[in-house]
């Protein structure tokens, strides 16, 4: 194999695949990125047994073939090489290695053979569809905080991306939740062709945390496809194939309110900065803020033996019954940096029962949160 690339264009695509791998590997040919030079240019690949990324990326190619070498090594390297470099690869011969070589840099790094590495992407996808990268990137930055990260309920441990009736939208949407247990977050689009019978797959939550950096641009096409066992995103060059999360997701509509009837409509940016400023003194286990309703009014107070107490009043608009309820403060925080409106609803019903939460101005978006004991 011998190729020349620019290392502008390497590096990029390093830097898309090597994340995958981890930096501890019990299987050696894990720690590795394939490499094979063909007609298309040079093909990147890299993989964890259960997500895979591939890149493509435009290449001068003097001889084809196939190598591995170690990722984390590899993107060091030509991160530090001189901006602009023309970057040669060489590979062959019986030393099993690879020559890497830019100006006067010379590099060889051992290399495995390519015969070993594994192929994740086999099998047939029963669906696919279209969709704007903006769109897809929404859904996931709305919901992705919300994913649970205790092992032991492994189903909550991603987002659950299913086909729904949506009220809001008025017909079938492409609907993303996720969910620990303390809230909920659901967003929604309308359901772009092909999605019709889609089967409900819970993405995990690493294959989320690339899907996020893989949509950098905004306006590129993305195809989506999915089986009952895998998922797979190709953008521009990348191709992302990922195992699903096997699992039932439980039925978070039961647990979205639907009769809260006490109404709290408040600033977003005053309510989350007035947050902020009393939860400096609660404590790091219970992190608790009490909400103190009454009419036109809020206060919300934090108080921790250990360190001292504080309260803060926000006007704003409430006619119900007065209310004491509390909630976890960072969650609060988490959920409000999700509104894009100036104004947040709040639907209350009383001190125990779950909240909703959602922005005044969009309606596709929703969030739930459990209150807490203050």
């Amino acid at each position: 194999m011998k190729v020349i690339v620019e290392r502008a264009e390497l590096l990029k695509s390093l830097s898309h695949v090597h994340r995958v791998v981890e930096r501890r590997n019990t299987i050696p040919i894990l720690a590795n990125v394939l490499m094979r030079a063909g007609d298309r240019g040079l093909e990147l690949k890299a993989t964890d047994l259960d997500l895979e990324v591939v890149e493509t990326l435009p290449a001068e190619v003097a001889q084809a073939g196939a190598t591995t070498v170690p990722a984390h090594v590899l993107y060091d390297i030509v991160r530090k090489l001189p901006e602009g470099a023309q970057v040669q690869l060489e590979a062959g011969g019986e030393r099993g290695s690879l020559s890497v070589r830019a100006g006067r840099a010379r590099f060889s790094l051992q290399t495995l053979p390519e015969t070993d590495f594994p192929d994740l992407a086999a099998g047939e996808f029963s669906h696919a569809f279209k969709l704007k990268s903006s769109e897809f990137r929404r859904l996931v930055d709305k919901t992705q905080f919300a994913i649970s990260t205790e092992e032991t309920r492994y189903y909550l441990n991603g987002i659950y991306l299913h086909v729904a009736e949506s009220a809001g939208l008025g017909g079938a949407a492409l609907r993303a939740v996720a969910t620990d247990g303390h809230r909920l977050a659901q967003a929604e689009l309308a359901a772009p062709q092909g999605a019709a019978g889609l089967p409900g797959v819970i993405v995990p939550r690493k294959t989320v945390a690339e899907i996020q950096k893989l949509l950098e641009d905004r306006d590129a096409e993305v195809t989506v496809s999915l089986s009952p066992t895998k998922v797979r995103i190709a953008v521009g060059a990348i191709v992302l194939t990922s195992k699903l999360i096997d699992g039932t997701f439980p039925d978070y509509g039961r647990v979205i309110p639907q009769a809260n009837d006490k109404l709290l409509v408040v600033d977003k940016a005053d309510f989350a900065a007035a947050v902020d400023r009393v939860s400096t003194v609660s404590s790091e286990r219970g992190r608790a803020v009490k909400l103190s309703l009454s009419e036109g009014k809020l206060v919300l107070s934090v108080t921790n033996p250990d360190s001292g107490s504080a309260t803060e009043e926000l006007e704003v608009e409430y006619s119900a019954e007065a209310l004491d309820i509390g909630f976890n403060s960072r969650y609060l925080l988490d959920i409000t940096s999700q509104l894009e409106g100036d104004t947040a609803e709040l639907k209350l019903a009383d001190p125990g029962s779950p909240t909703l939460v959602r922005d005044s101005t969009k309606a596709d978006a929703l969030y739930v949160l459990m209150p807490m004991r203050v």
